[in-house]
């Protein structure tokens, strides 16, 4: 399949540009500064993306461009822009302020076809700390903004274009125009889709797997439900699925969740570890400790359950590209650890196979309407793996559980009985470390504060709280702390991401 090469150098947005080129219909791979493809056969394009260095530090990530440049259309994006011209003999310097913030091209070349499309006094977005202050002969301004003369630039007799500011960002308003403009360069036939994934997902599984046994870790989310679907429709009877209550998933969801996966048609086997897990959650408070602890709590499981299995060679997961991002970063930063990478395949031996782990959350719900599942599956909230363990904000205790899961399930229900549950991209309770004084009838009460979660996104990369009715957050606060016993006060979280996380641990 053609594709485009989006080479990160460690800029937040660089998942950004990936999600514009799949919304243009144009399958892009994301892949670090340094690791260009050897197969170069089916690559239409390169973008490179910005990066929180500076081109001159001396830590700065460094690339070689020579098997790059003049043969593909290249784009580079703000540090991209600057290491080319750098690297080409050109000037980069700090800017006197930080530009950053909204601006508007003043000048285009039309004549560009970069820029077709694209008026003067088009809105972009700047994000950056140095400025190219002078360009290498050979280069061509085609753009520039009241505060920065070069805001674009064309190499002369070489296909490579370069901005200093943010087309993947939704305020730059005409920067999908832009990357459309790029394809139509690329010659990009953009024939990425829902159905082409399915289909040559399948082939390839099929080629991959061939008549193997598989077993896949179900959470009951749409990334490992959408996995298993696309694998049975591959393999069949050769895939086993497991399914392990580690005793926080939400209210009755064990249950449900396996009445559902019988409609699939999916061979399930459902494992009730709850004791297991709450003897090595004992005392525990640190979030990370938790995660790691679930983990390899899960790993040990899923291991005794798969062991049953006779000849099994491949282990499935519903891993997707947030999944990969988030673990770890080019510049090795961990955010958060998750359940979905790594671990397992060292234990239990086996192959990986890891069918989404280059979708994007709309995407794999897109392909789940593709392969026919039912709506609520599909539209299903994220869930974190270790489920309400990081939502309980300290040590977890059955008791604890107990609260969070009927103020979670008041909560979840309302928002779907308020029409508001497909406009939320994730919402949840999370109990606090807190007890509050409060008053029911004539009686002192000293009890547990909750929160509320609620946020909007699009692919969990950056979410803003969602800005729910009054009406409804206080029938919730009532209903909450009137029905579960154990809560006298409920607030609502409104941080947005960033700078604060979707789940609070």
């Amino acid at each position: 399949m053609e594709k485009i090469i989006i080479l990160d150098f460690g800029s937040q947005t660089t998942q950004l540009i990936g999600r514009r080129l799949r919304d243009l219909s144009e399958y892009c791979e994301i892949v670090p500064y340094n690791k260009f493809p050897e197969d170069t056969s089916d690559i239409k394009g390169v973008i490179l993306s910005g990066s929180p260095f500076s081109v001159y530090d001396p830590t700065a990530f460094k690339a070689d461009l020579s098997n790059i440049r003049g043969k593909f259309p290249v784009l580079g994006i703000c540090y991209g822009a600057q290491y080319i011209a750098y690297t080409s003999g050109g000037n980069v310097e700090a800017a006197g302020s930080r530009e950053y913030g909204r601006a508007n091209l003043d000048f285009i070349d039309n004549t560009d076809p970069l820029f077709k499309d694209i008026n003067p006094g088009s809105q972009i977005w700047m994000s950056h700390g140095d400025s190219i202050t002078k360009i290498p002969a050979g280069f061509r301004k085609i753009a520039s903004t009241a505060d920065v003369e070069l805001a674009a630039y064309k190499i002369e007799n070489e296909p490579t274009w370069a901005v200093q500011f943010h087309p993947e960002v939704y305020h730059t308003l005409d920067g999908i125009q832009l990357l459309e403009n790029f394809l139509n360069i690329c010659g990009a036939a953009r024939n990425w889709s829902p159905a082409s994934f399915v289909e040559s997902t399948v082939a390839e599984l099929k080629a991959q797997l061939g008549n193997d046994k598989v077993v896949l870790g179900l959470s009951g989310g749409v990334d490992s439900s959408v996995a298993a679907v696309l694998l049975n429709k591959a393999i069949g009877e050769n895939l086993t699925c497991i399914f392990v209550d580690h005793g926080l998933l939400r209210k009755n969801e064990f249950e449900n969740v396996m009445k559902d996966y019988e409609h699939l048609g999916l061979n399930v086997i459902g494992v009730n570890a709850k004791d297991y897990f709450y003897k090595m959650l004992d005392g525990v408070t640190d979030p990370e400790k938790k995660r790691k602890i679930i983990g390899s709590g899960f790993i040990d499981v899923f291991d005794a359950e798969a062991k049953k299995i006779d000849g099994v060679k491949w282990l499935a997961q519903g891993t997707i590209y947030p999944d990969i991002i988030e673990s770890l970063s080019i510049t090795g930063t961990v955010i958060k650890s998750h359940h979905n990478v790594g671990g397992l395949p060292d234990k239990m031996k086996l192959k990986l196979c890891e069918p989404l782990r280059l979708l994007f959350k709309d995407e794999v719900r897109k392909v789940g309407t593709e392969l026919g599942m039912m709506h609520h599956l599909i539209k299903r909230q994220p869930f974190p793996g270790p489920g309400l363990a990081v939502r309980i904000l300290g040590a977890i205790t059955p008791e604890k559980v107990r609260i969070l899961q009927e103020a979670d399930d008041i909560f979840i229900n309302g928002l779907r009985d308020w029409n508001l549950y497909d406009k939320v991209w994730q919402a949840g309770v999370i109990l606090l470390p807190v007890q509050s004084v409060g008053v029911m009838g004539d009686e002192r009460t000293y009890e547990n504060a909750v929160a509320l979660r609620a946020v909007t996104s699009i692919d969990a990369m950056t979410a803003d709280w969602a800005h729910l009715p009054y009406e409804f957050l206080a029938k919730m606060s009532n209903e909450i702390i009137n029905k579960v016993k154990g809560v006298n006060r409920v607030v609502y979280d409104i941080s947005s991401k960033p700078p604060a996380t979707i789940e609070w641990e």
